[in-house]
């Protein structure tokens, strides 16, 4: 996981660095301070007893030169390490995104819009932690504990192994420790979070059917069940990690009673004067500091692990598409032509598809009918290389689709889907996916083709209008409709209509047939629909029943 996560971080690498320097300096400012303030103020009370002179300048300076540094490297430090975070975050997201595009819709299609949802954002915020929580804090304390070792050193090796001993005791029995204890409850409460915002997800979007269906107080039960199972996951987490503050006060008082006891000594043979005594003593509080984000960094290492699992369980998903390695320019014309094609999804015995030949010549219209599960929208996502077929070739102007990058052959190709679906976002925004230059005369003119002129002509704020989450202000035939009106916004030379007039009066679908009809022309479409089509020409009839044309 390091590993990958490191290739996606060194182009910010400057940043990193930065803030652990800062971080750092931040330490060593603050640990100096008390110490070098207990030495002073020890030294000043010693030459007043003594009634001797004492330069206080320099040392007052230097007091002085800490604090400032202590709180510009604070803020400093703040500033850097959040914005690395920022960048790091940003482009996870980037890369994450560009990971799971190659993948839908098929190798997608096993995961639920709220679980997608849950790894696209809680997860990958949770990796902020691989660097803010666990690898900034334990690369400053390793270089922090060292300096201070090295520097108690000058003074005694016995006061610095001492010291040693205990700050290991700290920043890595203490932090396993706490780590072996929140491991089982991070995880689950990783899992559980997700469950969570998917069973949220799900009961938004299906929330009307719950209720029609008397569903949604068995529905509001196990969203209870399971936001009780995750308080309890956090709860134990908490309980987990709670000894660790309390654990470092205790190893920082007793390694300061060690210091005192071996150094009580030194001061009595001479060997270290009083406020040296002091200054170590302060020097060895202060520097437990460096370890107080310890058990939280190695506690989070669960946390973190899972949720990088969860984002490279998808993303090292192999795509349902190879792309060639020197793509092919897709011809602007030319005919489609199945070959012996046959497709079988994952886990399923009976293939969708088996031996089909089908011939699309350029400019005709094919209608393609058959019972639900007949195999007719396995077809369309052929055509459209969602996947690729398990035998045979699809050719388009006697070219294998396979030579062509599926981004450019999809550009030859407009869809209206079985489902319609619709971007949370206003009628504008979802007509001009097709074509994000269109004017506001090209979309109306597209929508009285749809036949929604009507329609968007009573909307009080036009174009503008909100549909909703995947439109659902609108009725089914409205967003099939609007649909219709986006694929002939698409300047495509194939036409894919996957029953159009499905969720339509009879009067409207006589009058989207009779505009469409005129609309076809110039262009191969592959109608699929239940019933037929009262068109002015279909070219060609096909039949399909389970996965083979029939007769």
């Amino acid at each position: 996981m390091i590993r990958r996560l490191y290739r996606i971080y060194r182009p910010h690498l400057g940043w990193l660095l930065l803030g652990v320097l800062l971080s750092l300096l931040t330490l060593l400012a603050n640990v100096g301070l008390l110490a070098l303030s207990g030495w002073f103020i020890t030294a000043m009370a010693a030459a007043g007893l003594a009634g001797a002179g004492m330069n206080y300048f320099g040392p007052a300076a230097i007091i002085r030169g800490l604090a400032m540094a202590r709180t510009a490297g604070r803020y400093g430090e703040r500033v850097v390490t959040h914005e690395a975070t920022f960048r790091l975050i940003a482009d996870l997201r980037g890369w994450f995104y560009q990971r799971i595009e190659p993948l839908a819709p098929a190798a997608l299609q096993g995961l639920r819009s709220g679980e997608l949802l849950s790894r696209l954002q809680k997860d990958i915020d949770r990796l902020d932690a691989v660097y803010l929580r666990i690898a900034l804090p334990i690369l400053v304390a390793g270089l922090g504990v060292l300096l201070m070792v090295l520097f108690m050193a000058l003074y005694s090796p016995r006061l610095a192994l001492l010291n040693l001993a205990f700050l290991l005791a700290g920043g890595v029995i203490l932090p396993l420790w706490i780590r072996r204890l929140s491991l089982a409850p991070a995880v689950r409460q990783v899992r559980l979070s997700s469950r969570l915002r998917t069973q949220a997800v799900d009961t938004v979007q299906g929330l009307a059917e719950l209720i029609a269906f008397d569903a949604d107080a068995r529905q509001a039960r196990a969203f209870e069940q399971t936001d009780q199972a995750w308080q309890q996951a956090q709860d134990a987490l908490h309980r987990a990690q709670s000894p660790a503050e309390a654990g470092i006060g205790l190893l920082s008082r007793l390694a300061l009673w060690g210091v005192l006891l071996l150094a009580i000594p030194l001061v009595r043979d001479a060997r270290l004067d009083g406020p040296q005594l002091a200054m170590l003593a302060l020097f060895t509080l202060a520097g437990f500091e460096a370890l107080l984000p310890l058990p939280a960094a190695f506690g989070a290492m669960g946390e973190t692990a899972e949720a990088a699992r969860r984002l490279f369980g998808i993303a090292d998903t192999p795509p349902p598409v190879r792309e060639p390695a020197r793509p092919r320019p897709p011809p602007q014309q030319g005919e489609l032509r199945f070959e012996g094609v046959g497709l079988r999804y994952p886990g399923t015995e009976r293939p969708a598809l088996t031996d089909i030949d089908l011939c699309l010549p350029e400019g005709s219209i094919t209608l393609l009918q058959g019972p639900s599960g007949a195999g007719k929208t396995s077809l369309a996502d052929l055509l459209l290389r969602f996947r690729d077929p398990d035998r045979g070739c699809i050719r388009y102007a006697g070219i294998d689709l396979r030579a062509f990058d599926s981004e450019q052959w999809r550009r030859r190709v407009s869809l209206v889907s079985q489902h319609a679906p619709l971007i949370a976002g206003t009628l504008r925004e979802n007509l001009r996916l097709a074509d994000p230059e269109a004017t506001d005369e090209t979309l109306l003119a597209a929508c009285r083709q749809a036949q929604l002129d009507g329609f968007v002509a009573n909307l009080p704020e036009g174009l503008d209008t909100w549909l909703g989450e995947t439109g659902t202000r609108l009725s089914g035939g409205q967003a099939r409709r609007v649909a219709i009106a986006r694929a002939l916004l698409k300047p495509a030379p194939i036409l894919i209509l996957d029953e159009p007039t499905e969720g339509l009066d009879l009067e409207t679908e006589a009058r989207l047939v009779a505009t469409l009809d005129p609309l076809l022309n110039n262009r191969t479409v592959l109608l699929i629909s239940h019933r037929p089509l009262r068109l002015s020409r279909i070219d060609q009839v096909v039949r399909l029943r389970e996965g083979r044309i029939s007769g």
